[in-house]
């Protein structure tokens, strides 16, 4: 049961990916039912003809995402259960909310910044001045098709991309394709803004409680709404993250017919894990996710420039409800950020404020212990 791959395969995906994406998938298909053991890290780089700090690597990401947990002295086991959901309640500790949870993260190089900004001038001229589609500049599009691509295992067209002035304007945009007879489910407690922006727009919000891994299956599985908003990575304020387990319950839930989830992806780009968090979009077999996400964090928050992917079912009722809307960010951010994508630049930064966190946590972690 050797790990095999093409050429282009091996030069693309790390062996410690592939083994990731093999045991997950073993996982999910019950071949390892919760509460089971898996084999111990030497055995099973000896299956699998790989090292045992590939074993290691692998395991660490199932443990990251909630799949597996490592028990000292035993080994690592299952934790991950696909029928989890729709239960009763059970008791259940509250989680303790870290009120107005926030990260400190390193600011983007001015240094980098201006000196694009002023590439940018020069090359483009007045052409800056021209507008660019409702959708947003096609270069700027590609270069975030791209990089979801490479970071996000997000593969769309261009026209699945929408740009505009921050999240909250394209939570208005989200209600004008769906329509205010649809009612709306948001974590409880979320960003405020999210259901400012709904009720505004004139449609119905249910509050669905946040357990310790992500909204309560019981409030979930009673809800009457039809569209899902979610911030599955790290929900504002609590900070809680879901679970591989709740992920997978939220997309059993927007199974059913006429049903949407909208993710919302914030600060995503920071995870500490040495692969990318699985969004419920990769996840999705049904083209039923809306993916959110700015780059109010990752560059600068007087940057008012956030970006959805619609699913393609969606794509033509966008162009026909709100073909008519002009995009809302100037031409020269679109380029700017599109240029730092394309050069490398804006990957680098969010590599340095990754690698930064993963030594602070450490730092941490052996201060702790001592």
């Amino acid at each position: 049961m050797q790990i095999r791959e093409s050429h282009v395969e091996k030069r693309i995906m790390p062996l410690y990916i592939q083994l990731y994406d093999r045991l997950k998938n073993n996982i999910v298909d019950g071949n390892y039912p919760f509460g089971s053991r898996l084999p111990s890290r030497k055995t099973m780089a000896d299956e699998m003809n790989v090292s045992v700090i590939t074993v290691k690597h692998a395991y660490e990401l199932l443990c990251d995402e909630g799949y597996l947990e490592s028990r000292e002295r035993s080994g690592y086991y299952v934790i991950f259960r696909k029928e989890d959901g729709f239960a009763k309640s059970v008791n259940m500790a509250l989680p303790q909310y870290r009120q107005n949870y926030e990260r400190t993260i390193s600011s983007f190089p001015f240094s980098v910044l201006s000196k694009t900004m002023r590439r940018i001038m020069n090359d483009y001229g007045e052409a800056l001045l021209e507008k660019t589609s409702h959708k947003g500049s096609v270069k700027f599009r590609d270069a975030i098709r791209k990089y979801l691509a490479r970071n996000r295992n997000i593969h769309v067209d261009v026209d699945q991309i929408i740009v505009g002035s921050g999240a909250e304007y394209l939570y208005s945009l989200v209600v004008g394709i769906f329509g205010q007879d649809c009612c709306f489910a948001i974590e409880s407690p979320s960003y405020k803004k999210i259901e400012q922006v709904y009720r505004m727009s004139g449609v119905r919000c249910e509050l669905l409680p946040l357990g310790t891994d992500g909204i309560e299956s019981e409030a979930l599985s009673e809800t009457s709404a039809s569209i899902l908003h979610i911030s599955p990575y790290r929900s504002f304020p609590s900070g809680i993250t879901a679970s591989a387990s709740k992920k997978h319950e939220y997309i059993r839930w927007a199974s059913k017919t006429g049903r949407f989830i909208i993710e919302d992806d914030f600060e995503s780009e920071f995870s500490i894990s040495s692969k990318p968090e699985e969004t419920m979009f990769s996840l999705s077999i049904c083209d039923n996710v809306i993916y959110m996400n700015t780059f109010s964090r990752s560059i600068s928050s007087s940057l008012r420039v956030g970006y959805m992917v619609i699913p393609k079912r969606l794509v033509e009722r966008f162009d026909v409800r709100l073909g008519f809307y002009s995009c809302t960010v100037p031409t020269f951010e679109q380029l700017l950020i599109a240029e730092l994508i394309n050069c490398g630049d804006f990957e680098r930064h969010i590599n340095r404020v990754r690698r930064k966190l993963r030594r602070e946590l450490s730092k941490n972690g052996s201060e702790t212990k001592t």
